[in-house]
């Protein structure tokens, strides 16, 4: 099992109490996620999960980092996060505080407009490397994965995902909404935890 950090341990913890408050609707659709690992399992393939967001800044990656850290938690061996868009931007640093503040440990390790970051959730697991790139760039998958669609303009704009093996559709509000608000901290904590609530859902429901 992985040594997680402690402030991030405490985090799961308090998120496993919400479990029976996402609603019904949702966890038909995270039960989606959890059958495409539970068949991957059995078939002794791989998990390969790519979430997809327009700009691959904000959702997408929280949603990455939170599934390669419940992979963990769970012990669910074989699983590979990784995210996308239909554009590269950045990963937003309003995002980057707030996983930090979650307590997950990211570091920069370039420079730029769109810099890479190591991040990082327990002290004996590989660090995974974080930047914005489309969904198809050479880093990710070209078949036999799932496509997370995490925001509703991407899974319109992007009706076809080559080489995916199932589609789900799981879209988050955006905080970005809220930037440069008094609201903004507080927003980017919300839908931290909410994803990190619904991907931690969806992976406890695995049998393995």
């Amino acid at each position: 099992m992985a040594t997680f950090y402690t402030p991030l341990e405490q985090t799961i913890h308090a998120l496993g109490k919400n479990f029976n408050r996402i609603p019904a609707d949702r966890k038909s659709v995270l039960k989606q996620l959890t059958g495409f690992i539970q068949w991957k399992l059995q078939q002794k393939e791989g998990i390969h999960l790519i979430f997809i967001c327009t700009h691959n800044s904000r959702r997408s990656h929280i949603s990455q980092i939170w599934a390669q850290a419940a992979a963990a938690y769970y012990g669910i061996q074989h699983v590979h996060s990784y995210s996308g868009g239909t554009e590269a931007t950045a990963f937003n640093p309003r995002a980057v505080k707030a996983m930090t503040d979650a307590g997950f440990k990211i570091t920069a390790t370039s420079a730029g407009a769109n810099p890479v970051y190591e991040v990082r959730f327990a002290s004996d697991v590989e660090a995974i490397t974080v930047f914005s790139k489309k969904y198809d760039h050479a880093v990710n998958p070209k078949s036999a994965f799932a496509a997370i669609m995490t925001c509703s303009h991407a899974d319109v704009n992007c009706p076809v995902v080559f080489g995916m093996e199932k589609r789900i559709t799981l879209p988050y509000n955006d905080p970005k909404d809220f930037d440069g608000t008094p609201a903004e901290s507080q927003k980017y904590a919300e839908r931290v935890m909410e994803i990190g609530t619904e991907i931690l859902f969806a992976f406890s429901q695995v049998s393995h």
